[in-house]
């Protein structure tokens, strides 16, 4: 009799609901842990915050590369992909993109394939001399604004899209302008606030007083772009969209294209081309596996995607080389990025909430963290490559920050690394499209040093007309490899 009345007081029952068991408190209970020990866990993740607040750039990498290893890429006989839907030519932020969106849409639908000869080894400090990708949409094209601002949407979100917290922090850009690119600039935060993007222009007067320890002498006028605009973790970004592109079924193979092999079609007839009933359409990539082996792989589609790699790539597939439509080339390059981290004490230095500026040059500085770190860089003009980062930054950057910065003291330089990036020559714009040629060739490549922030619309623009045959989100028509055809370059008039 004892144990009913125990069991029944055990139970809620309700006439509209069916009993549900009532269990006695306990520390062991997930569901309703103990007030101290939830108190504690709570101030546990308040100090981890703070924690990831005050450091610096180099901490936040090293300790998110100790939580968060590279998937093993790990091919065998068994897995290698002989024949697949879609090859994507190049593992970086674009290729991982359009794997990520293609197999989103299309799941087992789709088989994706991915080459890459250099999968950096994120589970290693070589990550930490990585930069920090910027974003902003301090541009003059509505293509770059909406794909940028798309992209800070999907770095908001970047932990539910992705599984990875891409640490993005809207801190803002800042652009200075001379007298003579004045007009331009207002011209660009117009079109920018029309499209959703937040900029507001600053006079002389009103630099001096938000950014009192800033010398603007030789400025006529300032934007700054506000909470859409600011920086995030460029490996958290391509480890989240590898792993998870990895997640939804895409194969990634380290191997390096070294030809293509292509297949006569005599009954398709290309306009330009040299002579009719000759065109060859792309067939298989011939690709040098790490123990030197050389393997094929079979395609319908092809991406290329392969950055600064892309004009030879392109080579292989006679763009550039053959006759008619195949002469033009590929116009796509090296450029070499100088990038610093200097340490500066003084009492007139930025706050913590300085957003990134952008000189007249395209030299940019900005803080890292709360002990008095900062990130500056530049990019160069050639793509030769030099040992001697520390001399360059000598002669090319110190300078200006002693000036733009008003310093009294010359910096301490912590670390500096190099870094290179696409250069489209003929436009400085993304190509983003089906290839004139050739039927089953999409690019993806040329964005001159957008391509971290552009990544997401750029992967999601390429899967769109892959399975959908045509743009959907964000018209980019006019960023398609046809205008170098018909000799109409689309130029950015963005001031870095």
């Amino acid at each position: 009799m004892m144990k009913n009345i125990a069991f029944t007081q055990l139970l809620k029952i309700n006439k509209f609901c069916r009993p549900t068991l009532i269990r006695p408190f306990s520390d062991n209970n997930s569901d309703h842990p103990h007030p101290i020990k939830r108190t504690f866990k709570l101030l546990g993740n308040d100090m981890r915050k703070v924690k990831s607040f005050f450091s610096p750039l180099f901490e936040k990498k090293f300790n998110n590369v100790e939580e968060n290893p590279e998937p093993t890429i790990q091919m065998d006989d068994n897995e290698f992909q002989t024949h697949c839907d879609v090859l994507i030519i190049g593992g970086g932020a674009v290729g991982s993109s359009a794997a990520y969106w293609l197999k989103k849409k299309a799941r087992q639908g789709l088989n994706v394939v991915v080459i890459e000869k250099d999968f950096p080894h994120l589970n290693t400090k070589n990550c930490l001399t990585l930069p920090m990708g910027g974003l902003r949409q301090q541009f003059l094209l509505p293509e770059n604004i909406e794909m940028s601002l798309y992209g800070a949407e999907f770095m908001r979100n970047s932990k539910e899209e992705l599984g990875i917290d891409v640490r993005f922090e809207p801190h803002g850009f800042l652009t200075l302008a001379s007298e003579e690119n004045a007009e331009t600039l207002k011209r660009m935060s117009q079109i920018q606030n029309e499209l959703g993007a937040r900029t507001e222009m600053l006079t002389p007067e009103r630099l001096k007083i938000k950014f009192p320890w800033l010398d603007i002498e030789d400025v006529a006028i300032g934007c700054q772009g506000l909470e859409k605009h600011g920086w995030f973790d460029s490996s958290n970004l391509l480890l989240g969209l590898r792993s998870k592109a990895m997640e939804y079924g895409t194969h990634f193979i380290k191997s390096e294209l070294i030809d293509f092999k292509f297949q006569n079609q005599p009954d398709v007839i290309i306009e330009g081309a040299s002579t009719i009933n000759t065109y060859n359409a792309l067939d298989k990539a011939v690709v040098k596996m790490p123990n030197g082996e050389t393997r094929f792989i079979k395609f319908s589609l092809c991406v290329l995607a392969a950055g600064t790699n892309s004009e030879q790539i392109a080579k292989l597939a006679k763009i550039g080389t053959g006759s008619g439509l195949l002469k033009i080339p590929l116009p796509i390059t090296k450029r070499n990025n100088y990038a610093y981290t200097f340490n500066n004490d003084e009492i007139n230095t930025p706050g913590l909430g300085t957003p990134c500026v952008v000189d007249l040059n395209g030299t940019y500085f900005r803080r890292d963290g709360l002990s008095g770190n900062f990130i500056t860089g530049f990019s160069s003009c050639t793509d030769k490559e030099s040992d001697q980062k520390e001399t360059i930054f000598e002669t090319n950057v110190l300078p200006y920050l002693m000036r733009r910065m008003k310093l009294s003291q010359k910096p301490n330089v912590i670390e500096s690394w190099e870094h290179t990036f696409e250069y489209n020559v003929f436009d400085e714009n993304g190509i983003i499209g089906p290839h004139a040629y050739y039927n089953n060739l999409y690019i993806a490549s040329g964005f001159s040093g957008l391509g971290l922030q552009l990544a997401p619309a750029v992967g999601r623009a390429i899967s769109e007309l892959i399975i959908d045959a045509q743009f959907r989100t964000i018209d980019l028509t006019r960023l398609g490899f046809d205008r170098i055809i018909v000799d109409r370059p689309m130029f950015e008039h963005a001031l870095m």
